[in-house]
């Protein structure tokens, strides 16, 4: 669902680039608490699987592909504000260095995928998890859903900033049927994949979700507690960063390869409705990572693979820079005033 440049007007373009910023800076601020509870490392991992993922195109059938977002798995996983800036990264990096996504769209596609599917996947996600048994694995079900909502809340998102400054005057109530009919049918593919993760890490280390960190210890044999109490500080530890970074390069630099060629929902629908001749090719367009794949390298399945892992490389660096910029501006606001005695 990347906008490409040229979808929308520039007042538009300024305007949501404009949110983006603003809500970029709300989430530097207010994702301290989240990142004080497990460190830097488990938002950027995170940051760096939804990269990954995001390569693997799903064929949703008619000729269209859906790819994960990844907003509301981020979110159930580190925390909302912590996700908002783990979707910030990825986008970051696709835009920048893959030419996925215009820039003068990247406000466009921080709020519809970093701002709206994080924050409606996880109240999502939150309000189904109080009508759930009060343990971990309700926390899959939960996600999931939430992040099925997620997909058709981003792409009407995107209708709506089409209603308000689009390239090409199309029927409006026609683009915002084909929108919400496509992308709920990419919206299974996002629980599907959401759920995997989910059942995956709940499985093992519970306390690492950050919905389920603070429900009531499971009684029940055979689940993992999770420790209750308002504040939880979790060491990750290294075996769980460690496989945690194995299967992410092996989406990457592998599965990666197998994605489907079909174009996504938005390039399906713009497409269709004659819009799509309005993209224009993105100023990254001459990266040497552009399109996922490594210019020089003569065989595709390498250049593609090595594309994959430079980005999972770069958005790790990323994500633990952001997450580190939070510690330092949390510890600059608590740093105590020298006392004046002398």
């Amino acid at each position: 669902m990347h906008v490409p440049d040229g979808f929308l007007d520039v007042p538009t373009s300024i305007a949501t680039g404009a949110i983006a910023v603003g809500a970029v800076g709300v989430a530097l601020r207010r994702a301290e608490r989240e990142i004080a509870e497990t460190g830097p490392a488990l938002p950027g991992l995170t940051a760096a699987f939804v990269f990954a993922a995001q390569m693997v195109n799903f064929p949703v059938g008619a000729g269209t592909s859906g790819h994960l977002l990844g907003g509301a798995l981020a979110a159930v996983l580190v925390g909302p504000w912590t996700g908002m800036l783990v979707l910030t990264a990825v986008l970051l990096v696709q835009g920048l260095l893959f030419a996925d996504g215009g820039l003068t769209a990247l406000g466009t596609n921080v709020v519809n995928m970093a701002v709206v599917g994080v924050l409606v996947g996880y109240l999502v996600a939150r309000l189904v998890l109080r009508w759930l048994p009060r343990r971990a694995r309700s926390v899959v079900p939960a996600g999931a859903i939430g992040a099925f909502v997620s997909v058709p809340a981003a792409a009407m998102s995107f209708t709506v900033l089409y209603a308000i400054g689009g390239a090409v005057d199309i029927p409006l109530p026609r683009l915002a049927g084909a929108m919400l009919g496509w992308h709920l049918v990419i919206g299974v593919g996002e629980a599907a994949i959401t759920a995997a993760v989910l059942s995956a890490v709940v499985a093992t280390r519970p306390d690492l979700i950050y919905l389920a960190r603070h429900l009531p210890a499971e009684a029940r044999a055979g689940e993992p507690a999770v420790a209750p109490g308002p504040t939880v500080k979790v060491r990750t530890g290294a075996r769980p960063l460690a496989i945690g970074s194995v299967v992410t390069l092996v989406v990457a630099g592998g599965l990666s390869l197998f994605a489907s060629a079909d174009p996504d929902g938005l390039e399906y629908v713009g497409e269709a409705m004659g819009f799509g001749t309005a993209a224009r090719d993105s100023a990254a367009a001459t990266s040497p990572l552009a399109d996922y794949a490594l210019s020089g390298v003569a065989d595709p399945w390498l250049s593609g693979s090595a594309a994959g892992v430079i980005g999972v490389l770069v958005t790790v660096a990323l994500g633990l820079a952001a997450a580190a910029l939070v510690v330092r501006l949390r510890g600059r606001r608590v740093r105590p005033e020298p006392s004046g005695v002398g």
